[in-house]
């Protein structure tokens, strides 16, 4: 990152928003640097301008971060998430744990419901793939017979995963809940497998986590 771009950043960061008159006396840069880089961290999706209005004149613009831009500080999600999954087993036992995980992930999958309902199988399963996709990984389907794969090859929360196998049952709950089809993990990335891939079938027996 270039360093003037980064000091806009870390300002932003840490006073929520800017206008072009503060950063530029921040900085100790003309308005019109000031807009050049500002230009180039819209362009790459890092900070938003919103008109400000309330003031006599031409509205200002307001500059801040956007969720990509705060997404570039280290966030303790990872680090949180592993202890609490670690408590909830220490204190309400493994078979809590996988209750607390199925209904998480039954809140994951409400929102989606609608794009799925009353459709046939193969087609909640292109769908439930377009879903993941969404969600941040890469995934892709095939079909063999009445079988379906969906094969996704990068882990929504792989250090969490790493410290709580796990919590691959979420995972594969969120793919039931989404088509409504019996659905197994048959390969994993924990197992350097190349993908996590889930096994999708009409039967619904309560699906688990193969580790």
């Amino acid at each position: 990152m270039q360093v003037t771009r980064q000091q806009i950043l870390d300002y932003l960061r840490r006073h929520g928003r800017a206008t072009v008159r503060k950063l530029d006396q921040h900085l100790g840069l003309t308005s019109t640097g000031v807009r050049q880089h500002l230009t180039v961290l819209e362009r790459e999706g890092l900070v938003e301008a919103k008109e400000q209005r309330g003031h006599v004149g031409r509205p200002a613009l307001v500059y801040r971060l956007t969720e990509e831009g705060d997404g570039l500080y280290p966030k303790k999600y990872d680090e949180l998430a592993s202890i609490l999954l670690d408590e909830v087993r220490e204190v309400a036992g493994a078979q809590a744990l996988q209750t607390l995980l199925r209904r998480v992930a039954a809140e994951f999958a409400e929102p989606y419901r609608t794009r799925l309902e009353e459709r046939p199988l193969p087609e909640r399963v292109s769908e439930a793939t377009q879903i993941i996709q969404e969600r941040g990984s890469q995934v892709d389907w095939i079909q063999h017979g009445e079988t379906w794969l969906i094969r996704q090859y990068t882990c929504p929360f792989p250090k969490v995963a790493r410290r709580n196998s796990c919590v691959c049952a979420l995972d594969v709950e969120f793919v039931r809940q989404l088509i409504g089809a019996d659905a197994r993990l048959s390969t994993s990335l924990l197992r350097d497998d190349g993908a996590c891939t889930f096994r999708v079938r009409h039967a619904q027996p309560v699906s688990t986590c193969e580790h």
